[in-house]
């Protein structure tokens, strides 16, 4: 049976930020990595599609010098992004992958940053994206990949079947580059790193408990209950902050 869609704007919004903050030096990793992907060109337009609440959107404009245009269909998220503060190289526009509100040929790069695997027409969304590309642009995902999962780690060995909900959730890198293909966006890379998600179980059981990740929305009362119950087991076994981490993978095409 197909997954759910989730909505945003019913209670992921009013958990995110503070469900998922992410570290600074998490932050300054990925945009060392995304400078690594992107021409050396400054200043470079960025649309961050899928923006959410902003996490990486100022992050995007400081270290890459113009503008950044966070397009997220979630009203609720943008009001979490706007509520944070005016900043001069960003606009929070209504939009997502397939209805992109930018002209043709604005933007230098579009990233998604764990948003790509909600895109309910991948086609769609591949030309259009294409569309506001300039010549020599990039496409920077960042998800999981059914594919390359591997064991289940991080918080998924605290809720097993977390692993088996992401593994039909995430679509594989064949299933990406394949939906980009027709629109003439080819692979040119795909790197894999290790992230710190939290440095203790502590801080992961404060984060987890908000249930922020849009997985929680399909898991039964029953089985959070026994994630809590495992998470519970092994913060009351850690004598030493153990950081929670995970493999994160970045497919490029242009």
């Amino acid at each position: 049976m197909a997954l759910k869609r989730v909505d945003y704007d019913e209670r992921q919004h009013s958990v995110y930020a503070a469900g998922r903050a992410m570290p600074d030096a998490a932050r300054a990793m990925w945009m060392r990595l995304f400078a690594e992907q992107l021409p050396p060109a400054r200043p470079l337009t960025i649309v961050d599609l899928g923006s959410g609440v902003g996490r990486l959107t100022p992050s995007l404009a400081e270290t890459f010098g113009g503008p950044v245009h966070g397009v997220e269909p979630s009203a609720k998220m943008r009001a979490v992004a706007e509520a944070a503060g005016p900043h001069p190289g960003i606009d929070y526009l209504a939009g997502e992958a397939a209805n992109i509100p930018l002209e043709d040929a604005s933007a230098d790069a579009v990233l998604m940053f764990l948003s790509f695997h909600h895109v309910p027409d991948r086609a769609a969304a591949a030309v259009e994206i294409a569309r506001v590309l300039r010549p020599g642009g990039r496409v920077l995902i960042q998800s999981g990949f059914s594919d390359r999962m591997g064991a289940p780690s991080g918080w998924h060995r605290f809720f097993p079947r977390a692993y088996e909900i992401e593994r039909e959730m995430f679509p594989s890198t064949d299933e990406v580059e394949a939906a980009f293909a027709p629109a003439g966006l080819k692979p040119l890379n795909l790197v894999e790193t290790t992230v710190q998600y939290w440095a203790s179980v502590a801080e992961a059981a404060g984060r987890l408990r908000l249930r922020p990740f849009s997985t929680f929305e399909h898991l039964t009362e029953a089985e959070l209950a026994e994630g809590f119950a495992n998470l519970d087991a092994a913060l009351a076994a850690e004598t030493a902050p153990t950081p929670v981490t995970g493999v994160s993978t970045l497919l490029v095409l242009g």
